[in-house]
Order: structure tokens, then sequence, then C-alpha cells
């Protein structure tokens, strides 16, 4: 009986354990300004995580927070992964799919990788401070996020868990024959020296035009024409691998290759004039996910993308034959929230593609504004400014910052091997992990800053509301109403580019609860200068609410009972108001 008793205590004991850590963890804790109170999910944003890591993290945060959170798979990857989507709000407030959206992916090109956790992080941080922290609470009442952690699971699995380099594969997994011999994918990268990564090799040669820094045997240095050189020169042999097929190239058929970005339904090209597109628009599975959700979700009205790297933020269009798609008054909110970016994002420098870039055809931020009107940004994440907050530092801070801040981790000190062909080499370098990605104690700034940019521009997006409602009563038992609908943010609910195509349906005012006997838009109050609609005026087609405005609308109607006002907007949402 006593050994029962024990038995029992002793398991209560252990169930009350982890609540009592919690609760002394929890006491130990000071909050830092602009960062979540005591959140319900523990997320470390010092690393990096597999597609698996991202969904698992995603499943924790939608688990944690059903009222805001629903989590869906849009698609299935090339090799069946799920392309898993957090559709975040707040659920308890108005109808989720007639909020005004903001969608966000990242990780569209495997290797460039800090999208998903930006993507990640922009969840958590909306999760855990609604209640808490006033601006939140208002963006997730108002306003739906689509948030899509990476886009591309197959190959972020290939670039974390097999041996590549910095920049690779920034393809897709599909096998393509690269080198034309009949094979597919035959002759990737070798790991010759085991460290995980694909590095450099080099050669002793009498004719090298390289010898080793004297101040710093990682580095090598070139030999001009002129110098006269006593020490070691060296040849550079590229990328380490061997030939696997015999042809006598080294790494020439690695996986793809094609590029994702290059492969979105607006000014496709094929791959012999856009380098990279695949068959033929939307021949990939994962972008035909992405635009079979846009599609069926009208109320996106902006979008943001992650990628790396040099710290830019950047806007179409992406070729120059593009260039009358982008108007004015559009490029003038682009502008406006692009500006803003670089002083939310210091070293970031907010470009457009085409010109301060290269020309790209088929890609994503030219389809979702070119095809569907949705003001769209990508950001290429990290620059080497955030080494050491020098803008004039550039890449020659890459040794000094290794040794500095990471105490030698990100380089492969160079070592003796056996080669096949090219017989004794050294190999060494940067790792994979550093030169595009975002070192680990600098990555929760860089999600920080780059997710507070997307909520501004998510901010802007339309905001509607009914701020006056006049009457004016006319003779024959008549009245007039007049209604004023305003737009306190920077975009329309149309962009040029929609109402140019027609892409989405126009505004719709309307009044319900008495006999409306003819509606009107009030192009000028001042002078009474109205236009009619003649059909159905009780609902009033508007074409579009513009930025930072307000339009009115006019009804003569009979009956003094109350009535309703209501403003149906796609992509600026539903608002309504009762008469006195």
């Amino acid at each position: 009986m006593k050994l029962q008793t024990y038995i029992r205590k002793s398991l209560l004991l252990l169930m009350l354990f982890p609540l009592a850590i919690n609760a002394q963890k929890s006491d130990e804790i000071f909050r830092a300004a602009g960062s979540p109170h005591n959140p319900k999910v523990q997320i470390s944003f010092n690393r990096y995580y597999t597609s698996e890591g991202l969904a698992a993290l995603g499943k924790k945060i939608a688990d944690a927070h059903p009222n805001l959170v629903k989590r869906q798979s849009i698609g299935k990857s090339a090799f069946g992964k799920d392309i898993w989507m957090l559709a975040i709000t707040n659920y308890k407030v108005g109808d989720a799919d007639r909020k005004p959206g903001f969608y966000v992916d990242g990780n569209i090109h495997s290797n460039e990788i800090q999208g998903g956790e930006i993507s990640i992080y922009t969840a958590w941080y909306l999760t855990e401070n609604f209640g808490d922290n006033d601006y939140i609470t208002k963006m997730l009442n108002d306003r739906v996020f689509y948030i899509v952690p990476t886009i591309n699971p197959d190959a972020r699995n290939n670039y974390m868990k097999e041996p590549n380099t910095g920049s690779s594969p920034r393809s897709g997994m599909i096998p393509l024959d690269d080198d034309r011999d009949g094979l597919f994918d035959e002759d990737g990268y070798d790991d010759l020296d085991g460290d995980g990564s694909i590095t450099q090799m080099r050669r002793k040669s009498p004719n090298g035009t390289m010898i080793i820094d004297p101040t710093d045997p990682r580095k090598m240095i070139g030999v001009g024409p002129d110098d006269v050189v006593t020490a070691q020169r060296y040849e550079f042999l590229g990328s380490e691998g061997i030939d696997n097929d015999g042809d006598g190239r080294i790494n020439e058929d690695t996986h793809g290759y094609y590029d994702p970005n290059r492969d979105w339904g607006w000014k496709w090209q094929p791959d012999y004039i856009q380098r990279g597109a695949y068959k033929y628009p939307f021949s990939l599975p994962e972008n035909r996910a992405v635009a079979d959700f846009v599609l069926k979700h009208p109320n996106i009205a902006g979008a943001q993308s992650f990628h790396n790297s040099g710290g830019m933020i950047l806007r179409g269009p992406g070729a120059q034959e593009d260039l009358s798609t982008y108007n004015r008054q559009d490029i003038r909110i682009y502008d406006a929230i692009g500006k803003k970016g670089e002083k939310m994002i210091p070293g970031y420098r907010y470009l457009t593609v085409y010109k301060d870039l290269y020309s790209v055809f088929g890609g994503e931020l030219d389809w979702f504004y070119g095809s569907r009107g949705v003001y769209t940004f990508t950001n290429e994440i990290f620059t080497p400014f955030a080494y050491y907050k020098d803008k004039n530092g550039g890449r020659n801070q890459t040794y000094d910052f290794d040794k500095d801040l990471l105490m030698n981790d990100a380089f492969t000190s160079w070592k003796t091997f056996n080669h096949p062909t090219y017989g004794e080499v050294e190999i060494g370098g940067f790792k994979k992990n550093f030169g595009r990605a975002t070192p680990g104690f600098l990555l929760e700034e860089e999600a920080h800053r780059n997710m507070a940019f997307t909520f501004y521009h998510a901010y802007h997006m339309p905001n509607l509301s009914i701020p006056t409602i006049e009457e004016k009563k006319l003779s024959g038992g008549l009245k007039e109403i007049t209604v004023s609908i305003q737009n306190d943010r920077l975009m329309p609910t149309h962009a040029s580019q929609d109402l140019k195509y027609k892409i989405t349906r126009p505004d719709y005012v309307s009044i319900s609860g008495v006999n409306v006997i003819a509606g009107m838009h009030v192009l000028d109050d001042d002078f009474n200068v109205t236009e009619e609609q003649k059909t159905n005026p009780a609902k009033m087609r508007v074409a579009n609410i513009p930025g930072n405005s307000i339009i009115k609308i006019r009804w003569i109607v009979k009956g003094n009972s109350k009535y309703t006002i209501t403003v149906d907007s796609a992509k600026g949402g539903v608002v309504t108001k009762k008469s006195n």
C-alpha cells in the first residue's frame, strides 16, 4: 500500500514538474521591446529548418492559436511534398475570405533559404502578439495573411542535407539532361573532403596566377604580370568534384537546371531566350499550386516574396519590354513603400529589376502585378553591410568577419587530396552556409526587419470606411441620401493594371431598406455634378476607390424607414453602416 502511494505521488510530481519549470522560466524573463511576451510556441531563430522542420513549426503555431490560424496544403511539390500555407487572421471578426489579403512566400530558389525562416517568424510574431499589441491586433482584425514558408520543399532539403555550394541547387529537383548526353543529373558535385559543403579545389602550378596571402593562409591573392614572385603559385580548378560520367568535364550535370522564377505566366519566354525557363508557363507544380490559390483569392491586394542575396527591395518590371505595364500612378505607390523599406532595413536598396539588376521574363512579382493587379515586392535577403555595418566594406570583409565574429566556423581549411584526374590538389574554402545565408546571430534581426517591412506594405492595402451619411428632404415624400466612402491608405481598391484589364470585379456600394428611385456617382459635390446609374441603382458599381481619398454616392429614395449602406470590395473588404 505504501509502495502504491509512493508511485502515485511520484507520478503526480513528474506531471507537475514541467509546469513548475515553465512557471519558473516565465518569472525569470524580462520582456524586450518589440518581442512577444512569454510566447506559447518557443522557436529559435538563430538557425535554419528543413522543409519538414518548417512544416512542424507551422503546425505548432496553428495548434497553439486555433482562433487565428488555419493550416492547409495548397498543393504538392514535384516529389510529392505538401506545400503548406498558414492563413492568419482573427477568425472571430468578419469573414476571413472577405478581408484584404496579403500573400507571403519564400524559398522559390532552394538555396535562398532565409525566406522560410522570415515567413515562420512573421506567422509566429502575428499570433504571439495578437491581443497584446494593438497594431498587430488591429491588423489581424482587419486583414488576413496567407503565408507559404517554402514553395520549393524538395530542393530546400537537398540544399541542406546534401553537399552543395552556397548557390546550389537554385533549381528544383526535376531531373534534366544539362549536358545532353542522354543521362540525367549524373555528374553533380562530389564532397571529396567530407565536410558537407562543396568548396574549391586548387593545385600547385608554376604557371598559376594565385599565391597564398602571407597575412592569412585562408586567402588566395592574384599575381600581376610584372610581379616578382618567389612564393608557391597555385591555379584554381573550380568546385570540388570528379568526372563521374567520363566526358572530360566536372560537375556539368547537376540537379536541374531550370529556374522556378522563370516559370510564371506573365511575359514568359522559352529557355533559349530566358535561361532557366521550363516547358511552358506554370509547368512546375509548385508554381501552379501558388497560382491556383491566388486565383481563388481575389481579396489578395499585396504580396511579398523572399530571396537572397544582395540586400535589395525589388519591384517590376522584370524586363524593359514590360515597362508600359507599370504606370506612374502605381509607381508612386511602389516608391512610397520601397523607400520606406530602405529606412527600415539598413543597407538594403530599393531597385527596379530590369534597370538595376538584369532582365527577367516569367518572374513571380511580374505575374502577381501584371496578371492579378497585386502590388508585389521581392526582397533579396542579406547584404555584406551586415558584417560590420559598413556600406563601403563589401565582400572583402568576409574573412575578417569569419575570424572576428564566427570564430572561424564558416571556413574549411585547405587540405591535400589525391584527385583521380588532377593529381594532388588542395580542397578548402567557405562553406555553403556562409556568404548568401545570413549568419545565425543576425538572422532574427533580418527576419524582424523584413517582417516589419511586410507589415508596412500590408498596412497600406485598402482600408475602407463610411465616415458620413447625409440626408436631405425633397418634395413629394422623397429623400436624398449622400454617402461618403473613404480609403485612408496608399493603395486603391484596383491597381492601374487591374483597371486596364478588368482583372477584379468593380466595387459595389448598395443601400437596402428603402425604395430607391435613382442612384448616381457624385463627381463634384460643390457644383452638384453627378453621373446617374440607370440600371439597378440600389447597387452602385464603382470602378475604383483611390488611395487616400473619398468618393461619394447619392441616392434618391422614397420612404422614411431605416436603411443600411454596404460597401463591398474584392480587395478592400466589406463595410456596413446603418442609418440613425
